[in-house]
């Protein structure tokens, strides 16, 4: 799972409403509002938290 960067929610990259390269990283969204959100402003998502990796126990 991976963390959606504009609002934490967590999200299945098979499943994502979309996906940007940013920095040579992928970020994935829940929807296409955040998506549209992070194109807008990308330096404000983007920190070392932001789209982080999640592994299921």
């Amino acid at each position: 799972m991976e963390k959606d960067p504009v609002c934490g929610m967590l999200v299945d990259p098979q499943r994502s409403a979309g996906s940007l390269i940013q920095g040579g990283k992928t970020y994935y969204f829940c929807s296409q509002s955040c998506r549209a959100k992070f194109e807008k402003e990308p330096t404000r998502y983007v920190s070392k938290d932001a789209g982080e990796k999640i592994e299921k126990k």
